[in-house]
């Protein structure tokens, strides 16, 4: 329009034109090349997964521990993902505040102490994470739905202590444990019992009466899982498990050893308060809830006792059972 060249701003000025006048000079074609592939997230120097590794190469280099030994604080760092809870033979997870603490303070070769954040302290809690610093276990803080995963859904109250496999006993680690103690043997063998909660019930009433041991099977029998060390709340920790290939012939070479062997059973010819032979060298044999002794095992046995119940009650469950009994042989040998 006329007259507007000579508005200020109404010309563009030299040089100030968009884009390239002549040509590019291949500034358009390498910035079409890339940088090359996305590196790891853990070589991101502002990805969480860089600060985790850097955290975890940090407490390898400092010998493990995440924790100083006169820290009361979990450390910030969460618990790695987990999908499901403890299988079998592998790492075991002990949960609840109780079995933590008893566990802690047999000073169990444990790897990771597991805090929920935001938890409720108590004493119980205040003990474990002080135990866990004089033991320089590390001391992880995560979310409660963390932990429910890590430990299928079982009641934990914010505590679960991570621990290695269970390193069994043999029958013979047994009877030494009894020589040095200067006191017959005693030992409690399990046949069939496929619950955990009753060997845990079973350790802990061992532990409680003098017993020197607890023998169970390879197959068709439960291992010294998370759930028997939640129910032996903590006695599994002082009392040693041996587990062996075959029960009957474990049971025929304590016999040849010196030791008697007593059964448990509905059926048994003498009442268990009448044992005579529990000062002796003795292993009470207790069978599962539903089936009792298997046939081999009660032909091994030297004796069947009962335990005298009400005729309306069909039967005892192996925890229950092998704590009579526990209880009569620890009265006779203290008369």
């Amino acid at each position: 329009m006329a007259g507007n060249d000579k508005r200020h701003g109404a010309r563009r000025k030299e040089g100030t034109k968009k884009g390239p006048t002549v040509g590019s000079g291949g500034q358009r074609r390498r910035a079409l090349q890339g940088k090359g592939p996305t590196p790891p997230a853990e070589e991101r120097k502002a990805h969480p997964a860089a600060r985790r590794a850097a955290s975890a190469a940090k407490r390898a280099a400092s010998g493990g521990s995440s924790q100083g030994a006169g820290s009361s604080r979990p450390s910030g760092s969460r618990p790695p993902a987990r999908r499901g809870g403890p299988k079998g033979e592998g790492t075991e997870l002990v949960a609840g505040r109780n079995s933590v603490v008893e566990a802690l303070r047999a000073r169990v070769p444990a790897t990771t102490l597991y805090v929920a954040e935001r938890i409720e302290s108590d004493d119980r809690v205040k003990e474990a994470l002080k135990l866990a610093g004089d033991l320089h276990i590390p001391v992880l803080e995560g979310p409660r739905p963390e932990l429910d995963r890590m430990t299928d859904g079982t009641l934990h109250q914010g505590l679960v202590l991570q621990v290695p496999p269970y390193r069994y006993a043999t029958p013979q680690d047994l009877l030494e444990r009894a020589h040095d103690s200067g006191r017959p043997p005693l030992l409690v063998a399990l046949d069939g019992v496929t619950d955990p909660r009753n060997l845990g019930a079973a350790v802990r009433s061992a532990a409680a009466f003098g017993a020197h041991g607890v023998i169970v099977p390879e197959r068709r029998s439960v291992g010294m899982t998370a759930g028997a060390w939640k129910a032996s709340a903590g006695a599994a920790a002082r009392l040693p498990v041996a587990r062996v290939t075959n029960l009957t012939r474990a049971l025929r070479e304590l016999q040849n050893g010196g030791v008697f062997v007593a059964g448990l059973d509905g059926e048994g010819s003498v009442e268990v308060g009448e044992l005579e032979v529990a000062s002796d060298p003795l292993v009470l044999v207790v069978g599962s809830e539903g089936k009792g002794l298997s046939r081999l095992v009660r032909d091994t046995c030297d004796l069947v006792v009962r335990i005298p119940i009400a005729h309306d009650t069909e039967s005892l469950n192996a925890g229950i059972a092998a704590s009579i009994a526990l209880y009569e042989v620890a009265r006779r040998r203290a008369a």
